[in-house]
């Protein structure tokens, strides 16, 4: 079966398995007395996640990922939707591989969406792109039974295809009623002083919150927001309103680099769940 082969461990985390297990577990205990797992017992539509190397932005994210393994849902198909950082592809773009393979092990891809999906398949919008494959070994550690995988990157970040993609994932789903997960993959403002790259997110945040993703586009094209994966997320917001209209999202947990290795300008990362 054709596989995408792990394009950044060895960079942004180990690349042995032992060794991303005991890094991954690291972070859990550092993290794990203040991870509010009594989200858990609620239904979860999803969630945005950074993609940074684990070191810095893992204490962020395992708080989903922790809520992941809590709580009673077990999901079919898990969408991981993410900006494309190497501008190759379409403007979204899913994968025409069958598997994704990290060094934990091999996860399918499920072409009962992907096959259905209307966007192109394109090997190269996700064969170099780290902002997907991150998510993966925290999903393969937190998540103890098997599901499948849709990748999809989008290139073009607009409201247009934020919208497009949440459809296209709500009519597909119609079809083939599954249980899903979909996740937006971001960091924040990068290489801004702490208070300043925090004050710009806490207007971006605010529109997540909110579930607006026209005002979201606007914040972040008017003040020049670095938030990479404002598409993705914009598709997770229209997505949650597709399927619940009592949705709420709430902030994990963040922080930024500076509070890995101290520096007068920093990348800002936060995890945000949606539930209903």
């Amino acid at each position: 079966m054709k596989t995408r082969k792990p394009a950044v461990a060895g960079k942004f985390y180990p690349q042995d398995k032992q060794e991303i297990i005991a890094l991954m577990e690291k972070i859990y205990e550092r993290e794990k007395d203040i991870i509010n797992t009594e989200i858990a017992k609620n239904k979860i539509i999803g969630a945005v996640i950074p993609h940074a190397g684990f070191i810095f932005s893992g204490y962020q994210a395992v708080h989903f990922f922790d809520l992941l393994r809590q709580t009673p849902q077990t999901f079919d198909t898990i969408f991981i939707i993410n900006p494309s950082h190497t501008g190759y592809g379409a403007p979204i773009s899913l994968d025409d591989n069958e598997k994704w393979q990290t060094p934990l092990g091999e996860v399918a891809i499920d072409n009962d969406f992907a096959d259905i999906l209307p966007f192109a398949k394109n090997e190269m919008a996700h064969k170099y792109e780290h902002s997907g494959e991150v998510l993966l070994p925290f999903l393969q550690h937190f998540t103890p039974y098997n599901y499948k995988i849709v990748p999809i990157a989008i290139c073009e970040q607009t409201p247009e295809n934020a919208r497009s993609v949440a459809k296209a994932i709500y009519d597909a789903n119609k079809r083939l009623k599954k249980r899903i997960l979909v996740l937006a993959s971001s960091d924040f403002s990068h290489f801004l002083p702490p208070d300043e790259g925090k004050e710009l997110d806490d207007l971006v945040i605010t529109e997540i919150l909110n579930f607006n993703a026209e005002n979201l586009n606007k914040i972040v094209r008017q003040k020049n927001i670095s938030v990479c994966g404002y598409g993705a997320i914009m598709a997770l917001i229209e997505y949650t309103k597709l399927v619940s209209n009592a949705a709420v999202a709430k902030v994990l947990r963040r922080g930024h680099s500076g509070e890995v290795y101290p520096a007068d300008e920093v990348v800002n990362y936060a995890s945000i769940v949606v539930t209903s």
